[in-house]
């Protein structure tokens, strides 16, 4: 890490000031809002939170969603009085001090390009079923040169790709719920309303008891993960406070229908205990069940574009946040030169480091991907953390020295700022003492103690200089 001169955050220049170029336009950012509340991991790993929870992981979804809806309020009240391409990293600087948004910044940089390496391998995953004999290796590959040379363009690259991408997702989900809905009225041609049947049998609401709701809630916190992309991507628009704010009051009502509503219309029509729910999914497993035909391949298309999306995002996103750290002293001078409005160094860098943990998941997939994977598994919460105290401060100081920029406010600040810490804290807890989750704590845990030990020993050299 270098260790030049961290400039003080009050003399930064917010994103007008930024050499990154403002090629996302209104309709970009609304499709990355729309879209990125629509991935992978709600086609595919709500199938295990359903199987711990039964039909309680609507509550459990609705719980977690109540969190991430009050996260996005106060990233959306920080960002939208002072966008930056660093997001939260740039705030918790700004709050806390230049350690936090090192610590915070690095973190989202490995989660964001340890998810490039996950996505790029589910992706090949699917190529291969689609056409047998080919390497797995070949399509990683394909799609990591694909992405890494559409981020390497002009922002509005990748403004294009997610529109597109969100736009396939939306018109799914929103193709699934009207199918939905249809059949749990029994309005839906060959199909019978079900009731509550599936909702009350087979050991009730709440087959596993609280345990059961509790995995179901840890499962479903890390579906919300990427929501913070937008804000990022915000500080390259034409209009980024206008921006920002559009897309955090939408969010209340995206995660309460594609989230809260979809979980509710599964287990409403299939039993939660149906070996199809894990086994191929259980969007792929609804409509198998209302005779669409080739269901699978339909979802395996719609979950072949949420990993691309994916991918694409985190590419943008982690090269983003790169240039935000190394602009603030933070990171490899290396990697902080700009060039036609776009990190292209960060976004080779962020890109490699996915494609060699790509390579690590085949090398050594029990060992370092392995470790990998379980240091990533909390950050999400870290990050909240750090959103959550980095509202409360700087709040306090803007409706002290500029009140005007308030243009998205927290509700009920404080004490619903206080209520998110405190459901961060618990998720943690709870993290903490499963078997299944213990791990994630803890390696999760070093790496935050590491980063946050280099960014304190930075900052102190920095302030000796100075």
């Amino acid at each position: 890490m270098s260790q030049s001169t961290i400039t003080p955050p009050e003399l930064r220049p917010s994103a007008p000031g930024s050499p990154l170029g403002n090629g996302l336009k209104q309709r970009h950012l609304s499709m990355i809002a729309l879209g990125g509340v629509i991935g992978a991991g709600l086609f595919v790993g709500s199938g295990a939170g359903i199987a711990a929870a039964g039909p309680s992981i609507v509550l459990a979804y609705a719980v977690s969603g109540l969190l991430v809806m009050f996260v996005m309020r106060m990233l959306g009240e920080m960002s939208a009085a002072d966008p930056a391409s660093g997001s939260f990293s740039v705030h918790a600087e700004r709050a806390i001090g230049p350690w936090a948004g090192f610590t915070a910044g690095w973190m989202f940089w490995t989660l964001l390009c340890v998810g490039v390496a996950i996505e790029a391998i589910g992706a090949a995953h699917i190529m291969t079923g689609w056409f047998p004999g080919t390497p797995s290796w070949l399509w990683v590959l394909v799609f990591m040169a694909l992405f890494c040379g559409s981020n390497l363009g002009a922002v509005r690259n990748f403004g294009e790709f997610e529109f597109w991408f969100a736009a396939l997702k939306i018109g799914a989900i929103g193709l699934f719920l009207g199918l939905g809905v249809l059949a749990v009225l029994g309005l839906l041609p060959g199909t019978s309303s079900p009731g509550a049947a599936n909702l009350v049998h087979d050991g009730g609401f709440l087959p596993n008891g609280v345990d059961g709701l509790l995995v179901g809630v840890l499962a479903s916190v890390v579906a919300y993960g990427g929501l913070e992309t937008v804000t990022i991507a915000a500080a390259e628009s034409d209009d980024p406070v206008r921006g920002v704010a559009k897309a955090v009051r939408t969010t209340m009502w995206r995660i309460a229908i594609v989230y809260v509503g979809s979980m509710l219309v599964i287990v409403t029509l299939l039993p939660w205990n149906d070996p199809s729910v894990t086994g191929h999914g259980p969007y792929a497993a609804t409509l198998d069940h209302l005779g669409i035909p080739a269901a699978g391949q339909i979802m395996n298309v719609v979950i072949l574009a949420a990993l691309l999306s994916a991918m694409n995002a985190n590419i943008y996103g982690s090269s983003r946040m790169a240039h935000s750290l190394v602009s603030r002293g933070q990171g490899p001078k290396a990697l902080g030169k700009v060039s036609g409005g776009v990190p292209r160094r960060a976004v080779l860098a962020s890109s490699g480091f996915g494609f060699v943990t790509v390579l690590l998941s085949y090398w050594y997939p029990d060992t370092l991907f392995a470790w990998l994977l379980n240091m990533v598994g909390g950050v999400i919460l870290i990050v909240w953390g750090f959103i959550a105290v980095s509202q409360f401060v700087l709040r306090r100081r803007l409706e002290r020295e500029a009140p005007g920029k308030l243009t998205v406010r927290m509700w009920g600040f404080p004490y619903l700022t206080w209520v998110a810490l405190a459901g961060v804290a618990a998720v943690l807890v709870l993290m903490a003492v499963g078997e299944d989750t213990r791990s994630q704590v803890l390696f999760t845990g070093g790496l935050a103690v590491a980063l946050a030990a280099t960014g304190y020993v930075m900052q102190r050299r920095a302030a000796n200089r100075n």
